[in-house]
């Protein structure tokens, strides 16, 4: 059950509010001209973002119904197990206060209870015993077929209302199911949802369509890493390749195409769009668990400032972030995921943005690299680059450390060592797997999107000044 089973329910977390966009209206060169959605690499400007209150954002993140299609409670209540206590969260209300941090409860329009996924599915994990809101997850499944969870919940579904819920969620769960399976556990099939979903919309009125009215996206996603949302206060676009630009609450309205079957819902949602905005912006990274050498640290201070600072910012009492996107020649990093949002194969989608009620507060700008991210609680953020196919800090330092074939230990173990999930390495790829299970552990950095060459700056660093440079980003 758990979040294994929902990962094609009722959304995916804000992160697939990131995944689309269109240039301002007022600055288009013309709607012929494909280049109006792409950026040049190096600095990304500031735009300015709608004022929130974190309080109240952290309220509509746990509370609100923004997935507002989903299982009815009676089929839920026969499926999910008890909750864990642990992942009770506080300042939840009702129904939600009974259920797990991942999913929310509201009575539809009809009258009828449901439940569906929120944001936290993607977008919180634990460390340990603690569960840190704004975390990506490391460990989520969505290797599983979401239509599973769809014909076994209508099992349990009774009555003309309920009946109908479950139709409306199982509609738009079929529409986008061939397109939401990763091939690996902990990758995040984000992007490819947000053009599914577009593939079924009206852009104007936001009717859905059970045929796609757009040529729906490639039926393998891209391999994503998800991000921590407490980069947010510093980025001034949200995602690997530069998406994001413009009013970011608004990309965070994405999150609701899976249900929002009007511009009125979308209004609704909107009014609180802002406020969410503002909490993740205030999020701070958990401390580093374990004991930091104070003396040893200062050492690696010296060498991130000379080496790394550039491209990563500063730290301590007069931080400073550049927001620079690197190109794909200097960074070296898998270059799948920058040239397909690049290349004019997705402008379809950017077009539909364009034309959607968010056009002209939102801008799709992809450019071709990826932006160098901040490095706040970067111990806790493992694997490592935007396709995760680093396992440790101590792996992206030293290029020669970085596994072909690796899974993570049962457990969910940290290590503190070599900073990041204690992981097997293996002799072989997923072809050498005995089933599927098994097969959707493994990272195979040999299959295309899921390299892990690049960033090899650490190669330049003796043995000593790459201690020293991960005992400094422990204090991160």
């Amino acid at each position: 059950m758990r979040r294994a089973m929902m990962a094609g329910g009722a959304g995916l977390a804000l992160g697939i509010a990131g995944l689309a966009g269109a240039w301002l209206a007022g600055l288009l060169p013309g709607a012929e001209d494909p280049d109006r959605f792409r950026s040049p690499t190096g600095e990304v400007p500031a735009t300015p973002q709608r004022a929130g209150d974190p309080e109240a954002g952290y309220h509509a993140l746990v509370n609100e119904p923004y997935v507002s299609c989903g299982i009815p409670w009676e089929a839920w209540a026969r499926l999910a197990p008890e909750p864990d206590p642990r992942d009770l969260l506080p300042g939840r209300e009702g129904r939600n206060a009974e259920l797990p941090y991942f999913m929310t409860a509201h009575v539809n329009a009809d009258g009828v209870e449901v439940v569906s996924n929120n944001c936290l599915v993607c977008h919180a994990a634990r460390v340990g015993d603690e569960l840190v809101i704004g975390l990506g997850d490391a460990f989520a499944d969505f290797t599983v077929d979401p239509l599973g969870l769809v014909t076994q919940s209508g099992r349990f579904v009774r009555g003309a209302a309920p009946s109908a819920a479950w139709q409306h969620w199982a509609d738009r769960v079929e529409g986008i199911a061939p397109h939401i399976r990763t091939g690996t556990v902990g990758m995040n099939p984000a992007t490819n949802l947000s053009w599914a979903l577009m593939a079924h919309r009206d852009p104007a009125s936001m009717a859905w369509s059970d045929t796609p009215l757009l040529e729906p996206p490639p039926t393998e996603p891209v391999p994503l890493r998800t991000p921590p949302w407490w980069w947010m206060g510093k980025k001034n676009a949200m995602f690997y390749t530069t998406i994001g630009r413009g009013d970011h609450s608004r990309y965070m309205l994405f999150a609701s195409l899976l249900c929002a079957d009007s511009v009125e819902e979308l209004g609704e949602i909107d009014a609180y769009a802002a406020d969410i905005r503002a909490y993740l912006a205030s999020l701070q990274p958990p401390a580093f668990p374990g004991a930091v050498d104070a003396a040893l640290a200062a050492e690696g201070r010296e060498v991130f400032e000379a080496k790394c600072a550039d491209c990563h910012g500063t730290y301590g009492a007069t931080p400073s972030y550049p927001n620079r996107v690197i190109p794909l020649e200097r960074i070296g990093t898998d270059p799948l995921y920058a040239a397909s949002m690049t290349d004019g194969s997705l402008d379809r989608f950017y077009e539909w943005v364009e034309r959607s009620p968010h056009g002209g507060t939102v801008r799709a700008a992809p450019a071709a690299g990826y932006i160098a991210p901040p490095l706040d609680g970067i111990w806790a953020v493992a694997p490592y680059l935007h396709n995760g196919s680093v396992p440790s800090l101590k792996a992206l330092l030293d290029s020669r450390a970085r596994p072909r074939f690796w899974r993570h230990s049962a457990g969910r173990e940290y290590d503190a060592e070599a900073m990041g999930w204690r992981h097997e390495v293996l002799d072989a790829g997923k072809e050498a797997a005995a089933d599927a299970a098994e097969r959707a552990r493994i990272y195979d950095t040999t299959l295309p999107g899921y390299g892990n060459g690049g960033h090899l700056y650490g190669d330049e660093l003796t043995d000593r000044q790459r201690r020293a440079l991960l005992e400094y980003l422990k204090t991160l």
